[in-house]
């Protein structure tokens, strides 16, 4: 399969060259992005579908059709003196890591080596991640349940079904209607953990995790073949006893029906393992801001609130309701309400608005009037544009309002200390949003 890499927002020209791609795949690809929800009424929500070029929009992953597939990384300013293959391998990894906060798994992205990183798409390493973790697990022992089962047997087992004893074998009284628990492997959880294992098999076009699936493939040869749009995920039960398949279990849904993408198969259609940054961006840094207010006065809800900005005069029926990205209170009472936005915004010296749209702002006065937050933030990805700095970028009043609007940046391109980091936006720039007001 001939893989291709893009960023998000760039052109990938068609042609036989170095860095392009024939038409007739464009056109498959194309195709295939158009599937996915994120398509958008137009259809270019993922792959804007040009004349003379394919572009990227704010979607990225993996797109499979055939002999080839298209690679989408996101925008994420790595070191610019690196070769093009170590800088797509650090987005990778970085981008990697963001999925592992957002589902909230526990990845060892150090088994992966460099070589990997540099060659292979995000797809193989997701892929090569799964395998490891479930060959680990494995080897531990398949877990199993009782299920219960039904039965005509010569000698009694477990308890005697009466109706069925006296209705279909009242003529053969050498048989007993039999319903017993029989400790199973054929469970839920195993059905899962095979589905994705078949369906990655179809998907991957590695050498290595190829034969890591077929051995698994082997270990699940005797677990029921059910269709991942039929399979009970209900069913599974994760306890004390099951506890290290958490994550498995949170992979194998990414991969069959995940939240953040879409998998789509059939007539020679391919697949798409697709996130929405903005919507990635916004679980990722929610989560970290949950775990670094961890241990403090203050307490933090993702998507919450959901204020009704009007109330029907008629029915008293909410209207428009409102769900802030991050919410932070304490004593009960909200003190900051922070709204995640994956854009590319400029500095002050280039543009006093910075870039941030009208109806940005507008959605913060909202917040305003509604939570009754004295403090509001835009957070934005940081980006060389806006000098070394990062966190806030710029303070305002709000007119009327006895509340400041701040605008920021955090630097994913930079794992280091990521929990202090967002630790200090909340805490240590507090005191200073709070001076601000009262200037």
């Amino acid at each position: 399969m001939k893989p291709y890499t893009v960023r998000e927002w760039d052109k990938l020209t068609y042609g036989d060259g170095d860095g392009q791609i024939p038409g007739h795949l464009a056109d498959r690809l194309a195709a295939l992005a158009q599937q996915s929800p994120f398509s958008g009424r137009g259809g270019n929500g993922v792959l804007e579908h040009g004349r003379h070029a394919l572009r990227a929009r704010g979607v990225v992953g993996i797109l499979a059709a055939g002999d080839c597939s298209l690679e989408i990384l996101p925008k994420i300013e790595v070191a610019p003196d690196e070769s093009v293959e170590n800088r797509n391998a650090a987005i990778r990894k970085r981008l990697i890591h963001m999925l592992a906060v957002a589902l909230n798994l526990k990845l060892d992205l150090g088994s992966v080596t460099d070589l990997a990183w540099q060659r292979e798409t995000l797809l193989e390493i997701l892929i090569r991640i799964f395998c490891d973790k479930l060959t680990e697990a494995v080897r531990k022992g398949m877990p199993r349940r009782y299920i219960e089962h039904e039965d005509d047997l010569p000698a009694l087992r477990g308890t005697l079904d009466v109706v069925r004893q006296f209705t279909r074998n009242a003529v053969n009284a050498s048989r007993l209607a039999c319903r017993f628990d029989l400790l199973s492997e054929d469970m839920a959880l195993n059905r899962i953990m095979k589905a994705a294992v078949r369906s990655l098999s179809r998907t991957s076009r590695s050498t290595t995790n190829q034969q890591r699936l077929r051995e698994l493939a082997f270990v699940y040869a005797d677990i029921a073949d059910i269709d991942p749009a039929a399979l009970r995920w209900d069913d599974v039960v994760i306890d004390r006893t099951n506890r290290r398949w958490q994550e498995l279990l949170s992979m194998a849904r990414l991969f069959l029906e995940g939240r953040y993408q879409t998998t789509t198969g059939g007539a020679g259609r391919g697949t798409a393992l697709l996130f929405e940054m903005n919507t990635l961006f916004e679980e990722y840094v929610g989560r970290l801001i949950a775990r670094a207010l961890a241990g403090t006065d203050m307490t933090v809800s993702l998507q919450g609130g959901r204020i009704f900005c009007l109330s029907a005069e008629m029915t008293e029926r909410g209207l428009f309701q409102t769900k802030p990205d991050i919410l932070i209170r304490r004593g009960g009472a909200v003190v900051h309400v922070i709204d995640t936005k994956w854009k590319r915004i400029s500095s002050r010296i280039d543009d006093p608005k910075q870039g941030v749209s009208q109806g940005d702002v507008y959605q913060m006065m909202a917040y305003a009037q509604l939570y009754g937050a004295p403090r509001l933030t835009l957070l934005y990805p940081h980006h060389s544009g806006l000098g070394s700095r990062e966190l806030v970028l710029a303070r305002n009043r709000i007119t009327g309002h006895d509340t400041i609007l701040e605008t920021a940046s955090i630097d994913v391109a930079n794992g280091k200390d990521m929990l202090g980091r967002l630790r200090s936006l909340i805490l240590v720039n507090e005191a200073d949003a709070m001076k601000a007001l009262l200037a």
